[in-house]
């Protein structure tokens, strides 16, 4: 199972990908990347990815060429990155938490959590 989580903000969009990133889920992110990748910079976050089959490191290819930059902040993420000769931002989660968006843990405490409503 694969879960995508889309950041869009000033130009810059984030894909971050949690699960197994395979198969048809694969095929429907490059649909999603290719969609937004003339907007702006895209960035995909590898952290939460526990497994990519041949699919989905052709689809990580494809949006390499389309100028993906790459968070892979632990050795599985990384090693698929360098055999796939993409793009990887050093210090990557930082990175995208410094551009205002949810950190990566999964926590969307603060300014990004909506606030109850009274009733």
């Amino acid at each position: 199972m694969l879960r995508v989580e889309i950041c869009d903000s000033a130009g810059t969009l984030i894909l971050r990908l949690e699960g197994r990133f395979t198969g048809d889920d694969a095929e429907h992110t490059r649909t999603l990347g290719a969609r937004f990748a003339a907007r702006g910079r895209l960035f995909v976050d590898l952290t939460e990815v526990v497994f990519i089959d041949a699919v989905g490191e052709e689809v990580l290819s494809f949006l390499g060429q389309l100028g993906a930059e790459f968070v892979a902040p632990n050795s599985y993420a990384l090693d698929v990155c360098e055999r796939l000769n993409l793009r990887v931002v050093p210090n990557g989660s930082s990175y995208l938490n410094a551009l205002g968006e949810p950190p990566a843990n999964g926590d969307r405490s603060g300014a990004n959590r909506s606030k109850p409503r009274k009733g």
